[in-house]
């Protein structure tokens, strides 16, 4: 994993040191951070030695998760939990004994259901789910055998959702047969290579329907070498599909996919610009004497670096650019040199200056409304990478190669972007920021929060999470810190059976106004308390960032309102359960006229008189139902 900088000769002092530290907070802090660098699988094991001393999980999310399968599957479970420090989750693993995931499946008390986890990690092998189809198979048989494999397949996620409630990881089959017909097994219908390859492509299609992630072991080997994924002599003595080489890089992308579930997915890209975006110094060099473009080895590896940061834009990523240099000099080489990719409308902040960068980057953080731990920092400078490490451990940084050829394949690899879904919303995510911008402009020259109001012509349209909207809505609960009062994470399923449940309340809320469409921006599940009919408790309540300051809550409110009473409840009930991130709205309830019912814990519980509720007064008109765009 060589986006991460090298964990170096002294790891031993520092995972001591680590050990050492006055508080348990602190020793799990520092051992995250070395979880953050290249490590052998003995240090791996040695830090989640260290791992397991330490109790709190302050500050990282605690997820069970599962791994059933095929093959032999405890080596991997070290490499998972520290993967799992790197993106803020505290993993619980739990590994079914070899080859016994239906047998774990259907026990009603077993091991797995005591255990009762989040996620389960499904891995199946080519040989038990082909390799009995013959090789004389004809189309039609084969056919026949791929549709049964998918759904057999599907019928264990179906169980995995009614049994556990949890998520199901289905990881992708490995091929791991000898080749019969060399280039030709990719033709013969019964051979095991067509079949594997078709089994993984039908999965694929049946895990999107399902909502079902995706884990591309497959994919994975390729890049790295089956070699490195597979080694005979281990299946042999010990049933491993997956080598103990493997097992860092197996880890990192269950923890990315898990992370990414969570909300915990890098939202913007930060980008130097010298020798970054181009090669050269725009400074000394000027606009034309940068390397940047066709004809070059060199201008054509910084050009492939600003078309993927493009292509993540336009999925939804946010770019930035942090860089040492003259503003207006940099601003120039995007208005005028003809190869650049990349325009200066294309980047949500642009920082230019001869500040330090971790300040930038501070800055950066804040004109966006996102957590430093949201951002990626792409710098050629060595010296640079090591300053924003140890000034900010939170900010991703991956460890750039010499050569910019392979700069692409390791922002790629490091992952950090790791997606389940794309939504209209992420594709529109960098038109919202621009309208942000020119939104801010209208306050400033206004200076009355009122009049800017006003001016902005809101209108809010509403309804129920239909499946149209699902997707969105799951999204949001999930990856939504800021505002969100509980931070309760809630799966497709989850979300989907609310919704059916005529006891219970869903509501999705899009903003508009004259610069344009925010999309669905906040999200709310209500379910009825537990014998308490006429008392609705909210179980979610999020909104996005890109609307803070609008009185939206209070719209929201006015509508919450309405929608309860016409539900038969008397009362609202809330929790607000503190978190490193949601303090912004620790007097949400207070203000919006909820009396303080009572704490538990490090909950406080809030109760609304429906009977008693006065509507806010908003800038904010109604349109009615909302509708997702697809």
């Amino acid at each position: 994993m060589k986006w991460l900088p090298e964990a170096g000769p002294d790891f031993r002092e520092h995972l001591a040191a680590a050990l050492q530290a006055a508080s348990d907070g602190e020793r799990l802090n520092r051992l995250s951070q070395l979880a953050r660098t290249q490590l052998s699988h003995l240090q791996i094991i040695q830090l989640d030695s260290a791992l397991s001393k330490i109790v709190t999980s302050e500050g990282f999310e605690r997820v069970k998760l599962a791994l059933l399968g095929s093959a032999t599957m405890d080596h991997l479970a070290p490499a998972l939990r520290i993967a799992g420090l790197r993106w803020g989750v505290r993993f619980e693993v739990y590994v079914a004994p070899y080859g016994q995931y239906r047998q774990e499946l259907h026990h009603p008390d077993g091991a797995l259901s005591r255990f009762a986890p989040d996620n389960i990690v499904l891995q199946l092998s080519a040989k038990e789910l082909v390799g009995a189809i013959p090789l004389a198979s004809s189309k039609i048989v084969a056919d026949d055998a791929v549709a049964t494999v998918c759904r057999d397949v599907s019928g264990l996620w179906g169980l995995v959702r009614e049994r556990f409630g949890a998520t199901v990881i289905q990881q992708s089959v490995l091929d791991l047969n000898a080749s019969l017909f060399g280039n030709h097994d990719a033709i013969v219908e019964g051979a095991p290579r067509r079949l594997v390859s078709r089994v993984n492509a039908a999965l694929q299609d049946a895990c999107a329907e399902a909502g079902v992630l995706w884990l591309d072991i497959e994919r994975a080997a390729a890049q790295d070498g089956l070699d490195r994924w597979f080694d005979p002599l281990r299946w042999l003595q010990a049933k491993m599909e997956i080598s103990p080489n493997a097992a860092a890089r197996f880890g990192e992308l269950v923890a990315r996919l898990v992370a990414a579930q969570r909300g915990k997915s890098k939202k913007c890209l930060v980008l130097d610009l010298d020798n970054t975006l181009w090669g050269g110094v725009i400074g000394d060099d000027g606009v034309d004497g940068i390397k940047l473009g066709e004809g070059s080895g060199v201008g054509e590896a910084h050009l492939a670096l600003q078309r993927y940061a493009k292509k993540l834009s336009e999925r939804g990523v946010l770019l930035a650019v942090c860089s040492k240099n003259d503003a207006a000099i940099a601003e120039a080489a995007f208005r005028h040199h003809p190869e650049m990719a990349l325009a200066r409308d294309d980047f949500a902040a642009f920082y230019a200056n001869w500040d330090d960068k971790a300040s930038n980057l501070q800055a950066i953080a804040r004109d966006l409304n996102i957590g430093l731990d949201s951002l990626v920092f792409v710098d050629d400078n060595p010296a640079e990478r090591a300053r924003v490490r140890g000034a900010l451990p939170t900010v991703a940084v991956p460890e750039l190669p010499a050569d910019p050829a392979h700069y692409v394949r390791t922002l790629s690899d490091g992952g950090y972007f790791e997606s389940i879904a794309l939504t209209q919303e992420d594709i529109d995510r960098s038109s919202h920021y621009a309208a942000n911008r020119a939104r801010q402009a209208v306050l400033t020259a206004s200076n009355d929060m009122d009049a800017f109001l006003q001016q902005l012509d809101m209108t809010v349209a509403f309804g129920p999470v239909t499946p149209l909207t699902l997707t969105r809505v799951v999204q949001l609960i999930n990856k939504t810190n800021q505002f969100n009062t509980n931070t309760a994470r809630r799966t497709e399923t989850e979300i989907e059976a609310l919704a059916a449940d005529p006891r219970a309340l869903t509501l999705q809320l899009r903003l508009r106004d004259k610069f344009g469409d925010n999309g669905i921006v906040s999200a709310l599940t209500l379910v009825p308390a537990q014998g308490e009919p006429e008392v609705l408790e909210i179980a979610n309540w999020v909104m996005s960032c890109r609307v803070f300051g609008r009185n939206l809550e209070h719209e929201t409110l006015n509508i919450l309102v309405e929608a309860a009473l016409a539900h038969g409840a008397r009362r609202l009930r809330g929790a607000y359960i503190p978190t490193p991130k949601n303090g912004v709205i620790r007097d949400l309830f207070s203000t919006l006229g909820f009396e303080l019912a009572g704490a538990h814990a490090d909950a406080s519980i809030w109760e609304l008189a429906l009977a008693d509720y006065t509507p806010r007064q908003t800038f904010i008109k109604r349109e009615g139902t909302a509708h997702d765009r697809t």
